[in-house]
């Protein structure tokens, strides 16, 4: 019998554009001698299955089951391409929990956690080896707060709101005057905003994730971009960044980045595919923490798709062990 599988895309953000570009990839490459594949969006207020024809079929919530021909449909378990909320932030790990319906990424608490930048770089510090930007974490946009931070921090800072995936309401600073206008971008898109100190050096991100009884680092890819920093712009506008995978690193570099970032893993209870930024620090060579993406982009040209064919595995593959690694719980 084959398993059958909810693919899950949409959302309740603006990144429900990229999921569905994710999820088109993703349906190409499922295994179909394996599993029967049934696409859901999920939106907030309607939740559905489209068939082919075009007819949207309610999903029913007490179970998270459709009805097709006739026939209820449940789920033996779920591919979770859903980026940004609920997808990426623990409140659809929860739901699928409660009805005890596995699924291929983070749990509801890890998925919490990881979406808030600051909480995360609170827990990764203490990795050996790993570097965090010096940062305030800003719940309210007051005078004080920002006389505080530009008395305490070294300009030019970075502003992003802490949790978001794609770079939207990011601002670097130069100068001081340009604090408040940057603060005030960043609150319009979250209640929490992150202030760090500019790091100066190379930026990559890199692929991790857990099958077959291992946890496997792809190589790395190097973002080299026009723009000053990788923001929603150099993410998604064509030939706006170079990416080079894998990335130029010594040998000794990926060594070390190679252990990093396998205790991020681990340390943050990690399942599925994640995504680690990282910058190395051009004069000293340190690691430093960026963030950690726990519903990674899956299109065609993701970072992700060009690691995973740099070690050689087809996508399909890929897919079937993050699958099948879910049943292992």
């Amino acid at each position: 019998m084959k398993k059958k599988i909810a693919l899950v895309t949409g959302g309740f953000t603006g990144e429900s554009v990229v999921s569905l570009k994710s999820a088109a990839v993703v349906e190409k490459n499922l295994d179909l001698d394996l599993y029967d594949v049934f696409k859901i969006l999920i939106y907030p207020g309607n939740w559905y299955h489209e068939t082919s024809s075009g007819e949207k079929i309610s999903v029913d919530l007490n179970d998270f089951s459709i009805v097709l021909d006739g026939s209820k449909i449940t789920f033996d378990g779920v591919f979770n391409i859903l980026h940004g909320s609920p997808g990426e932030d623990g409140k659809l790990a929860g739901y699928f929990d409660m009805l005890r319906i596995p699924y291929t990424t983070c749990d509801a608490i890890t998925s919490a956690i990881t979406m808030n930048k600051g909480y995360t770089k609170a827990i990764v510090q203490s990795i050996p080896e790993l570097f965090v930007a010096r940062s305030f974490h800003l719940f309210k946009n007051t005078e004080e707060r920002r006389e505080q931070i530009l008395h305490d921090l070294r300009l030019p800072l970075f502003i992003k709101p802490n949790s978001g995936g794609s770079s939207i309401g990011m601002s670097k600073v130069k100068e001081p005057n340009e604090l408040k206008e940057a603060l005030d971008k960043a609150f319009a898109e979250d209640s929490q905003v992150l202030v760090e100190e500019f790091v100066s050096g190379r930026e990559f991100s890199i692929g991790i994730f857990n099958a077959k009884g291992k946890t496997t680092v792809l190589p790395a890819t190097e973002i080299v971009s026009s723009k000053e920093f990788f923001d929603f712009e150099a993410k998604y506008s064509p030939g706006v960044t170079e990416e080079i995978t894998p990335g130029r690193m010594s040998e000794e570099e990926v060594e070390r980045v190679n252990r990093i970032c396998e205790k991020i893993y681990l340390k943050l209870n990690c399942k599925g595919a994640v995504r680690v930024d990282y910058f190395l620090e051009y004069e000293t060579g340190k690691f430093y923490f960026i963030e950690i993406n726990t519903v990674p982009g899956q299109t065609e040209t993701s970072l992700i798709s060009q690691q995973v064919k740099a070690i050689g595995m087809t996508i399909k593959q890929f897919y079937t062990d993050l699958i099948e690694e879910m049943f292992e719980d």
